[in-house]
C-alpha cells in the first residue's frame, strides 16, 4: 500500500491500528483499508459495537463537562487517539476558550495526524509516548509548557488502560500519575470488562489480539482499583450508559450495556 503524504515512513500499513479502527467507528477519515477490515469484521460479530465506541465517546464527553464546571481547564488526555469527531479540546474550548489540552498516543499514525489537525492551535500540544512510561509522558508534558501541575488537572484515561496487561503493572502506572496531580485535580478511566456481557462480545473483544494492542478486560473491582485513594464521585464506576446519562432512555434498565465501565474521581488530598 502507498503510505500517504505527512506519515513517518517507519509505519507499518500492513497491520490495523487500535487508533485507527477507532477512528472508523467513530466516523473520522484518518484510517486506512487495513484498519477498515479488521473493524468490518469486528462488527459483523457485534453489530453494536459502532455504538459501543460512540457510548464511549459520549461517557468522556459528559465526563468533561463534569470538570469543566468544577472549574477544570487544563486536561492531560493519554490515549487520545486521532482527535476525531467529538475530541477533547473542542469540547473544552467551547466552554472555556483558554483551556489547554495535551494529547498523548503511542501510535505514529495518531501523533502524526494529530499535528497536523492541531497545527495553530497554541492551546494544545501532542506528545509520541507509551502509557507503560508515565514518567517520560509528565516530563514531557512539563516542557511543553501547557500545563501547571500545581494546579488542578483533568488526567483522562479513556479507553486506554485496558491495553495494558497485567505484567505491565497497570496499577503502579496510575500511581505515578495521581502523585504527580495537584489537589483538586480529576481522573477520568473508562475500561472494557468482561463482566455483563455477551459471548460475542467478548469474542470480539479478542479480535484486538491483532492489532499492536491487545486488549485485557478487567473487574468492576479491578477499574475501581485504578483510582486508588480519591474520591470516586457519584454516581460511581457504571457501565458508561448510566453515567450521568442527558436522558433517562439512556439509562432504562432494559437498555443495553455496552462492554466498558467508567468513573470519575477527585483528589481530595490536603495541598503539601
Amino acid at each position: 500500500m502507498q503510505k500517504p503524504d505527512g506519515l513517518p515512513a517507519e509505519i507499518d500499513l500492513s497491520r490495523p491500528s487500535a487508533a485507527r479502527v477507532y477512528d472508523y467507528f467513530l466516523g473520522g477519515a484518518h484510517n486506512f483499508d487495513i484498519d477498515r477490515q479488521l473493524a468490518e469484521q469486528i462488527a459483523a460479530m457485534t453489530p453494536n459495537l459502532p455504538a459501543t465506541m460512540r457510548a464511549g465517546r459520549e461517557f468522556l464527553r459528559r465526563a468533561m463537562r463534569t470538570l469543566l464546571d468544577a472549574g477544570i481547564d487544563q486536561f492531560l488526555d493519554i490515549g487520545s487517539g486521532i482527535p476525531t469527531v467529538g475530541n477533547v479540546h473542542e469540547v473544552a474550548q467551547a466552554a472555556n476558550p483558554k483551556a489547554r489540552v495535551v494529547y498523548v498516543d503511542i501510535d505514529p499514525v495518531a501523533v502524526a495526524h494529530s499535528r497536523e489537525l492541531l497545527a495553530g492551535n497554541e492551546l494544545t500540544g501532542v506528545i509520541h509516548a507509551d502509557l507503560r512510561d508515565p514518567e517520560r509522558i509528565l516530563s514531557e508534558a512539563r516542557a511543553l509548557d501547557l500545563l501547571d501541575f500545581g494546579r488542578p488537572l483533568g488526567v483522562l484515561l479513556a479507553g486506554v488502560v485496558h491495553f495494558l496487561p497485567d505484567t505491565d503493572r497497570p496499577g503502579d502506572v496510575l500511581a505515578t500519575l495521581r502523585a504527580a496531580a495537584a489537589p483538586g485535580s480529576y481522573l477520568v478511566i473508562s475500561h472494557s470488562t468482561f463482566e455483563d456481557q455477551p459471548q460475542e462480545m467478548l469474542d470480539a473483544q479478542r479480535l484486538s489480539a491483532r492489532t499492536a494492542t491487545e486488549i485485557t478486560l478487567r473487574s468492576r473491582a479491578e477499574v475501581t482499583g485504578f483510582f486508588g485513594d480519591w474520591t470516586i464521585v457519584e454516581p460511581g464506576v457504571v457501565h458508561m450508559e448510566l453515567w450521568r446519562p442527558d436522558s433517562a432512555s439512556e439509562a432504562a434498565a432494559d437498555g443495553p450495556r455496552f462492554g466498558a465501565f467508567g468513573g470519575v474521581a477527585r483528589n481530595d488530598r490536603p495541598a503539601s
